[in-house]
């Protein structure tokens, strides 16, 4: 894991108090270092897993030539007299039971997608564009509608023998685990899975299944958290809730330091008089900074544990619920993917009417929840969730996209462009 002072060294703009997210980015992903430890799992056991090592092809992809269409393969060389071709079908190709002679000249073969081509074949004409005459083995069609070489797979087309398949880094993915099979591999090279220890602070918390008495609320932050963390494929230790003690902080904070990499808290991190996890995270380790110029999420701690000579990376999340899901969404998912080995995770962020105006003062980058939707004429547009306080969670239930407003970025009209980074596939 690099040390935070040269995560720090070389960075503009550094205010602990007024961190800006391109910043607090760059200081998380320099901090982060890739888990080392790599495994041999099985191909159904690899999805969203990281590869830790590249796949190189043992074999040719396609292994052999052959149709990319239904119809009737011949030589091509047929085609160079024009006009009408005739031919006579001296036999049928299928998958898995080839065509085992040799056609000559004026002959083809009746052939299925993805059978071997036969000897003496170099095209395809597709079945749709040909005519049989009557009951006969004879087809006809005209030469300009195949050029030689047409509707044919290559050897090592898709991939050749000794490329690399699949580069370390990749988190796999179905399409990858299809493309493992077709090379025939059983077994593939992983690092192991990050192990992500969460819990909540408050008094005021109770777990669900308990009573609430006055003045108690159920804790809504480690579920979120947990299926966040679900859908990322971590190992999650959930400590549950800890309550307002800064040795019951303590105490959790150095289990959770031992036994993972990486260490997510909610609340505590403000500046109430009962905050005592920013205290007891300063004391067993470093934080590097506790106020984001952001909304939702300014309350946010990042650092780094250390106990009995073991570290972890330190995310300290607001309390409010929304606001947890956007600290994690755009701060802490990066910092996993890094310690996870993974390659960079591009979010992509889409320019997109508002249907609203949106009030906003320049001096932080805020994440708004948002409603995508096509209007009447068919054309997207995102309109902006009723509610969009930190403790209300309902509209982030809701919402289907973030509206992401830059930190320079001040009032916004209606029919103004914002960017939209919508939830399929990042939540």
């Amino acid at each position: 894991m690099t040390t935070l002072d040269e995560a720090l060294a070389g960075l503009p703009d550094y205010d602990p108090n007024q961190m800006t997210v391109e910043v607090a980015r760059a200081i998380i992903a320099r901090t982060a270092s890739p888990v080392s430890a790599i495994e041999q799992v099985a191909v159904r056991s690899a999805l969203g897993r990281v590869l830790g090592r590249d796949v190189v092809s043992p074999l040719d992809v396609p292994a052999f030539e052959n149709a990319a269409m239904d119809g009737y393969a011949f030589a091509g060389t047929a085609l160079a007299a024009g006009g009408a071709i005739r031919l006579r079908v001296a036999g049928r190709s299928f998958a898995g039971h080839p065509f085992d002679g040799v056609t000559a000249h004026g002959e083809c073969v009746r052939i299925m997608t993805g059978a071997l081509l036969p000897a003496g074949c170099d095209t395809v004409i597709p079945q749709e564009q040909v005519q049989r005459e009557g009951d006969t083995e004879i087809v006809t069609f005209d030469a300009a509608a195949v050029t030689p070489g047409r509707h044919v797979r290559h050897v090592g087309e898709d991939l050749a023998a000794g490329h690399t398949a699949l580069h370390a880094g990749k988190r796999l993915r179905p399409a990858a685990l299809g493309l493992l099979a077709s090379l025939g591999v059983a077994e593939v090279p992983v690092r192991r899975r990050i192990r992500v220890a969460f819990f909540s602070t408050g008094d005021e918390l109770r777990s669900v299944g308990e009573p609430l008495a006055p003045g108690n609320l159920y804790d809504s932050n480690r579920y979120t958290l947990f299926g966040m963390l679900q859908r990322l494929g971590v190992e999650v230790l959930d400590l549950g809730v800890v309550r307002d003690d800064p040795q019951a902080i303590e105490d959790t904070l150095r289990t959770a330091c031992r036994e993972a990499d990486a260490v997510i808290t909610s609340g505590g991190v403000s500046v109430g008089e009962a905050d005592f996890t920013r205290e007891m995270m300063t004391r067993l380790g470093n934080v590097v900074f506790w106020k984001m110029a952001m909304r939702p999420g300014r309350p946010f701690a990042f650092g780094e544990l250390e106990s009995e000579g073991k570290r972890a990376l330190l995310f300290g999340l607001p309390g409010n619920p929304a606001a947890v899901m956007a600290s994690f969404y755009h701060l802490v998912r990066d910092g996993l993917f890094v310690l996870m080995g993974a390659e960079p995770q591009v979010t992509p962020c889409l320019p997109v009417p508002t249907a609203t105006a949106i009030a906003k003062r320049p001096g932080r980058t805020e994440f708004l929840r948002g409603i995508l939707a096509a209007d009447a004429q068919g054309r997207w547009q995102v309109t902006v969730a009723d509610a969009q306080s930190a403790g209300i969670l309902r509209t982030m239930s809701e919402a289907n996209c973030f509206v992401t407003l830059g930190t320079e970025r001040g009032d916004v009209a209606a029919g103004e462009l914002v960017d939209v980074i919508a939830f399929d596939g990042l939540v």
